[in-house]
């Protein structure tokens, strides 16, 4: 199973980006367990400049904008 992080302080954008990762997830069939990382000590330890921030098992892949479905589709079936 992966680990899918959502690192932002709960905007608008952070919820989109948790909407398009755990939509990709169930239409790529991927089982994902989904973290809400709000705390900002936690959010700079993964070195983005901007949130939101997607990270995939533990591996920084989005930040600062909300990628297409298809592109959080790629990166969870290469995790």
């Amino acid at each position: 199973m992966l680990t899918v992080k959502i690192l932002g302080p709960g905007c608008a954008n952070c919820k989109k980006l948790e909407t398009i990762a755990r939509e990709a997830a169930t239409e790529a069939g991927v089982q994902a367990e989904f973290v809400k990382v709000t705390d900002m000590k936690a959010i700079m330890a993964y070195d983005l400049l901007s949130t939101p921030g997607l990270v995939i098992n533990e591996k920084l892949v989005a930040s600062g904008r909300i990628p297409s479905k298809a592109d959080v589709q790629t990166w969870l079936q290469a995790a």
